[in-house]
């Protein structure tokens, strides 16, 4: 049967509930004190059928009865209050029950109603009678039965049960949560009192503990049946009767005060907790006069047996609750999480040393918990402090590393959080070196392994587990190691940013800037990153590393221990720790160069803002911050001049690039803010008018987004002289170095600032088109306002400037003949499609003239010849690339015009761009020639090289000019 009912899927079916005559059941029950397992039954039942099945067992026990039978009926009333002893679901077993009983009274008729774990119903308590009632049943049972009980202990446990029963089902409608140490007090003196009488050899210590950790929560648990047919006021009253009858027999009279038994204690504990409950009830409700006096009656019986119980309580010390709480924790006993925290703390001082730290090692996951963690480290510190053995520190500090590793990823990072928060350099701080010796060791192993091993990529948490662990150690150390391998370790800086998104713990300090100083304020991660760039930031290579790694720590995460969108390290730390102090001239860019300041600034305001209004760079020093990114770039005017050995700084072409891109980027920000909040940043923005007063006017204009409608555009005079700008946006400056005569001059440099301020130069230009001497005049002033703009622009300005002479050739505007002086080697060509080009080429051909010519030629030193050749060779294969798209593949409509510029580019002989330039467009009409042979003629194409040797020949350089007369060469034989 026993085998056959877990094996067999058709037992069910082919065997039912035995029968058996109730009689037979309740004696079998009373007679092998199975009433635990009866109540568990009952408990399987329908709330109707309980009541029945529960007012059988009480027509029994009443008739006849005898003291056996009054036990029995205590036990099942109280193993009724315990419910299912802690299990939220039914077993197995009680489902097989559950199911078979509900088959056979389905089949008797005796009820439709489906089985279910008992629960009470509203509608149908208030409708039920006190014979469904399960207190009301009990109680009754026990008026009835009061008279045979003759002993003491018979007495106690009634009592208790009743006093438990009304106070869980009238008393309390939320369970009452006890503090550890309570219950642990408690648990404690319930097992000392049962040790002491029932003698060493039948004491089961898990046994005990389970029944009085079950007793307990069923005394301080709303009750599950809740009370239709007995008012709190009949039950006090039955109470206070059952007691005074017993009293008056005797029966509650202590024989030995000295040592109480463990239902004494009981009835004590259940008479304070009623007694308290109901001084409460008749201070905050209102009565009428018959229950205030009945309540009255009731408090002074039971408050004369409370006195009666002068027994002193009994002591447990810290040693027997220490071990209590291990066998609780041993065997995971209902409710063991409540006392980890308080062995953690208080109970580690009531052990040995070893025992404590045995049970730590046994129970390692019954304490994974970032709260008892961190008490775990206070009390390894605290044990520490007071000399214990350093082995056995060692080895606790073992236990809780290893306990830490297996915290969930968020429980890791909040401990992580609270470790910096009391130390940066974590239990290495707090510890002595003989503890955290090998640490060096494992700190090196973990790094080496995630580093070189290859396969943390491919599993992350692995990595971010290895780098939590030595992290929780020393945060500080684990951080800097970080940083120094993210940037000499090529690749590395990809793989540790994503393992430190995955760790915000480590983020450590808020975001923002020291008032005053500018300097980042508490965060550890920015520390360790500035170390890193004083000391290991020695090559261009590592320079990159480091900003790369900066940039992936500022992208905004989508790791599970982020909120979305919140990025490991904010652009605003970046900006406070390494552009603020080091941004200054003054400063001297001692720790980050002012490349890697600008480059750090465009990777800032490159991502996405997830903040709301105002932006973060409103507390960064916005407007001095303006004013110094202004101030370089008035001082770097001649970014293509080599850096003065000692300088403080140096502004390369692609740093002052970058400078445009991050003023422009900056200023759109801080308009927004300053439009949004005029009067907040008035001050300010008058301050920053009044500072760039004194730097150029064409730098000044970088501000326009700034100034909004507060300013107007301020140029210099000579500028309103060719354009017609509205006198409400624009005002005339009168400057020394713009005299009569430089309007075009402006108007260039104008052209060379924006798109947008090139669109309004192109529009409001003031020029008559249909006088054609003022074509013509405005034609010459271009060609010397060009070459007077032409060394001073970046790449990006020269491109605005190519666009616009390419729009003012497109609309007449400008004039430029281009004269056949080369016609020997120009086939006959319909040259209007290529009408542009050929003005561009020729103009800038004339620039270069200019610009080399004996009046010119002493006016600028090498390194702005170069950056001449440099723009000049852009600008040609600008041309080109144009030329490419709108011609055939004729090469006879290719040789002629490559040759032109061939020719032009010439001039200097040795810049090295043009020479380049040079060699791209003969290869491209080599190409040319051989895809399409017949495109020309011997004789063309002899007249061709000769025409490329014959400007090759005027090359200074013999290097240059043997390459591209071996070049020259090859065209001959390709054709």
């Amino acid at each position: 049967m026993e085998i056959g009912w877990r094996e067999n899927p058709f037992f069910s079916l082919q065997n039912s509930l035995p029968d058996i005559n109730r009689i037979v059941l309740f004696e079998l029950v009373k007679l092998t004190g199975f009433s635990q397992i009866y109540a568990q039954l009952l408990l399987c039942l329908p709330s109707a059928h309980l009541s029945a099945e529960l007012g059988e067992l009480v027509q029994h026990v009443t008739r006849n009865s005898t003291e056996e039978d009054v036990r029995v009926l205590l036990e099942v009333w109280w193993e009724l209050w315990k419910g299912r002893w802690g299990r939220q679901e039914e077993d197995d077993l009680d489902k097989v029950f559950t199911y078979r009983w509900t088959s056979l009274t389905n089949t008797t008729g005796l009820s439709p109603q489906a089985a279910k774990r008992f629960k009470s119903d509203p509608e149908t308590s208030t409708s039920s009678s006190s014979t469904t009632d399960v207190l009301s049943i009990l109680f009754h049972a026990l008026e009835e039965m009061k008279e045979h009980l003759s002993t003491s202990d018979l007495c106690y446990r009634a009592l208790s049960n009743c006093l438990d029963s009304l106070y869980t089902s009238h008393l309390i409608d939320q369970a009452i949560i006890l503090p550890a140490e309570v219950q642990l007090q408690s648990l404690t003196s319930t097992v000392t009192v049962r040790k002491r009488h029932a003698g060493i050899e039948k004491f089961d210590l898990v046994q005990v503990i389970s029944e009085a950790r079950s007793d307990l929560k069923a005394a301080h648990t709303p009750s599950l049946f809740k009370p239709c047919g007995m008012t709190l006021m009949q039950a006090l009253q039955t109470v206070s009767q059952l007691t005074q009858a017993w009293e008056k027999r005797g029966l509650l009279e202590m024989t030995d005060s000295g040592d109480p038994s463990d239902l004494t204690r009981r009835l004590k504990n259940s008479l304070a907790r009623v007694l308290e409950s109901l001084e409460e009830r008749s201070m905050s409700e209102t009565m009428d006069e018959g229950e205030r006096q009945t309540l009255n009656n009731v408090q002074s019986t039971l408050r004369g047996l409370f006195v009666s119980l002068s027994f002193p309580d009994t002591e447990s010390n810290a040693g027997e609750m220490a071990h209590i709480a291990v066998a609780i924790i041993n065997h995971r006993l209902e409710g063991f999480q409540d006392f980890t925290m308080l062995f953690a703390t208080e109970l580690s001082w009531s052990l040995s040393m070893e025992e404590w730290i045995s049970c730590l090692e046994r129970n390692k996951n019954a304490f994974q918990r970032k709260d008892i963690v961190m008490k775990l480290v206070s009390t390894l510190i605290a044990k520490c402090q007071m000399d214990s053995e350093v082995e056995h520190c060692r080895k606790l500090k073992d236990i809780i590393v290893n306990i830490f590793a297996e915290l969930p990823l968020t429980e890791k990072n909040t401990t992580l959080a609270e470790m910096l928060t009391c130390s940066k350099r974590g239990l290495q701080g707090s510890l002595p070196l003989a503890v955290m010796e090998g640490f060096s060791e494992e700190l090196n192993m973990t790094f080496n392994c995630i580093i070189q091993g290859g396969s943390a990529q491919n599993n992350l948490s692995l990595a971010v587990a290895a780098i939590a662990r030595v992290a929780f150690q020393n945060p500080e150390a684990t951080l800097r190691r970080c940083c120094h391998l993210a940037v000499v370790n090529h690749g590395a800086h990809s793989l540790l940013s994503n393992i430190l998104q995955q760790l915000s713990g480590l983020r450590g300090g808020a975001p923002g800037c020291t008032e005053g100083t500018g300097s980042s304020a508490g965060s550890l991660l920015c520390s360790c990153l500035q170390d890193t760039a004083m000391t290991k930031l020695s090559s261009a290579k590592e320079e990159d590393q480091f900003l790369h790694f900066l940039v992936a720590l500022m992208q905004p995460s989508i790791s599970e221990s982020l909120e979305r969108g919140q990025s490991f390290l904010h652009p605003e730390e970046v900006v406070c720790a390494f552009v603020l102090p080091h941004l200054s001239p003054s400063s001297g860019y001692s720790t980050c160069s002012l490349e890697l300041c600008l480059r750090l600034l465009h990777s800032a305001f490159s991502l996405e803002s997830q903040d709301p209004s105002p932006h973060w760079v409103m507390n960064c020093s916005p407007f001095p911050l303006l004013y110094i990114l202004c101030q370089i770039l008035n001082e770097g005017c001649r970014c293509w001049e080599l850096p003065v050995e000692g300088a403080p700084c140096h502004l390369s072409t692609e740093s002052k690039e970058m400078l445009v891109t991050v003023l422009t980027a900056l200023g759109k920000v801080v308009g927004r803010e300053v439009a949004s909040a005029p009067n907040t940043w008035s001050r300010a923005l008058f301050w920053l008018y009044n500072k760039v007063e004194a730097l150029d006017w064409t730098v000044r204009f970088h501000l326009k987004v700034v100034w909004g409608d507060h300013f107007k555009n301020e140029v210099p005079s000579s500028l309103l002289a060719v354009c017609e700008l509205p006198e409400q946006e624009w005002s005339g400056l009168k400057l020394a170095q713009y005299g009569q005569g430089t309007g075009l001059l402006a108007w260039m440099e104008c052209c060379a600032l924006s798109d947008e301020v090139q669109n309004t130069m192109l529009t409001s230009l003031a020029l008559d088109q249909h006088r054609p001497d003022d074509v013509n005049m405005f034609s010459k002033g271009l060609l010397v306002a060009v070459t007077q703009t032409l060394p001073w622009c970046t790449v990006t300005e020269w491109g605005r400037l190519l666009r616009a002479m390419r729009e003012l050739l497109r609309s007449g505007r400008l004039h430029v003949p281009y004269s056949l002086e080369y016609v020997d080697f120009l086939p006959l060509l319909d040259l209007r499609p290529f009408s542009c080009e050929l003005r561009l080429s020729v103009l800038l051909l004339r620039v270069l003239q200019l610009l080399c010519g004996s009046s010119c030629k002493d006016w600028l030193p090498g390194q702005g010849w170069a950056h001449v050749g440099l723009l000049y060779a852009s600008a040609m294969r600008e041309v080109i690339d144009s030329l490419r798209g709108k011609l055939s593949q004729s090469s006879s409509n290719t040789s002629p015009k490559d040759s032109k510029h061939i020719q032009v580019m010439m001039p200097g002989g040795q810049c090295e761009s043009l020479f380049l330039c040079a060699l791209e467009i003969l290869t491209h009409y080599e190409a040319v020639l051989a895809t399409h042979p017949s495109s020309s003629s011997h004789l063309e194409i002899e007249n061709t090289r000769h025409f490329f040797t014959t400007i090759t020949d005027n090359l200074e350089s013999a290097e240059m000019k043997a390459v591209l007369h071996q070049k020259i060469a090859q065209l001959s034989s390709s054709g």
